[in-house]
């Protein structure tokens, strides 16, 4: 841990405030250190390991396709980026077709560009306005650092690009729509902005309002997606239709991917966009072996009687603790609990980690769970055992 520790200070850039914790291994959603101490994972690196860690299906499917290829650029065709779009096109119960990038950021990149194409074509006048909400985050590129509506984030890096502004709450986007807007984006779940799910009629209303306008909806489903909600996405647990979607996160169980999709296939010409890397051999092999687990996990039943029980235990802990806790928040397996104050639940992130459980922050006063989809009742348990001990000890 000291030589990583070392070389970390001395080579990388200091840009993440580092736990003193180094994971060397991983069993679906049980971490281990270079101390050999076990963790259970309720973060699943930031919603990232959708099907756990060490997945063999997906380890072994990655191994099949590396002793192949890993990589020839997107100049020629590459079949399981095809089979890839497939699953999640059919997958999410839109007629769309998909861009591959390498993240959620160049995901929500490609969805404003494809925004701002359509108000070029569509529209009279130069339609190039996009609407976000305040507590938003889509990314940390100049464009989606700007389209994240959290003031503090916007410093050091300007000028930024024009045309995003935001709303003060999902209501109060109608008033802002004029003749240059081109879309709105939002998050159906706020992830950074505390686990906070928009009231599903106010979505659908936007939706249809959206629609009336001409003006495109572009859901922000980077953490939502790929069944973290249990369904799909967070779109069909909300019942719209948005004209463009963007996922990552979760799709690659780990390898790092990004997805663009939209109802309007025909926006982008050859030549408006690309990306060296996105949709390659690696990346979307995984990505389909991913969506193979899940999709069975859903249609058999067993997704939801995972998150179920992860609710039900979620329930019981926070009743337990009413004196810490002020309410529960988030759906299917995005979830959060309301802290009372900021100095408690930085001592629950770092006894939790003492006690042997990974648990994330979300704004201020949030306590964040992100829990592998895979993970078993007996992970669980072991995870809330822990926060019960971490809770009777402040």
């Amino acid at each position: 841990m000291s030589n990583t520790k070392d070389l970390d200070k001395k080579y990388v850039l200091p840009t993440y405030a580092r736990a003193d914790v180094e994971f060397v291994s991983g069993d679906n959603a049980k971490l281990y250190d270079a101390n050999g101490k076990r963790y259970i994972d309720f973060a699943s690196g930031i919603a990232v390991c959708s099907v756990g860690h060490a997945n063999k299906r997906v380890n072994d499917a990655i191994c099949n396709q590396l002793s192949k290829l890993t990589h020839t650029s997107n100049l020629y065709y590459i079949a399981p980026q095809a089979k890839a779009a497939q699953k999640i096109v059919e997958a999410s119960g839109y007629d769309m077709k998909c861009f591959f990038g390498n993240s959620g950021a160049e995901a929500n990149e490609g969805a404003i560009k494809i925004a701002r194409k359509f108000g070029e074509k569509e529209g009279e006048l130069k339609r190039y306005k996009v609407i976000t909400l305040q507590h938003s985050f889509h990314g940390r590129t100049i464009t989606t650092v700007k389209a994240t509506g959290q003031s503090y984030m916007h410093n050091y890096f300007g000028p930024y690009p024009d045309g995003f502004v935001y709303a003060d709450d999902i209501n109060h986007v109608e008033s802002l729509v004029d003749d240059h807007t081109c879309a709105v984006m939002i998050e159906l779940v706020q992830g950074e902005g505390g686990v906070q799910p928009l009231d599903r009629e106010a979505v659908q209303k936007l939706a249809k309002f959206l629609k009336s306008k001409n003006v495109l909806l572009i859901i922000d489903e980077v953490q939502t997606g790929v069944y973290r909600t249990g369904k799909f996405l967070a779109s069909n647990y909300y019942d719209i239709e948005p004209d463009i979607v963007t996922l990552a996160k979760g799709l690659g169980g780990g390898v790092p991917i990004g997805v663009v999709m939209t109802t309007h296939k025909d926006v982008f010409s050859a030549g408006d966009h690309g990306s060296t890397f996105g949709g390659n051999f690696l990346s979307a092999t995984a990505a389909c072996e991913v969506m193979d687990i899940l999709d069975e996990m859903y249609d058999e039943g067993t997704l939801q009687k995972s998150i179920d029980y992860f609710d039900d235990s979620l329930e019981k802990f926070y009743s337990a603790h009413r004196d810490i806790f002020t309410s529960k928040v988030g759906i299917g397996m995005m979830c959060g609990l309301r802290v009372k104050d900021g100095d408690t639940l930085a001592k629950i992130i770092l006894n939790a980690r003492e006690e042997g459980v990974i648990v994330l922050r979300a704004g201020r006063d949030t306590l964040r769970l992100l829990p592998a989809l895979t993970i078993t009742k007996e992970e669980i348990d072991e995870g809330f055992e822990a926060l019960n001990r971490v809770l009777s000890s402040l």
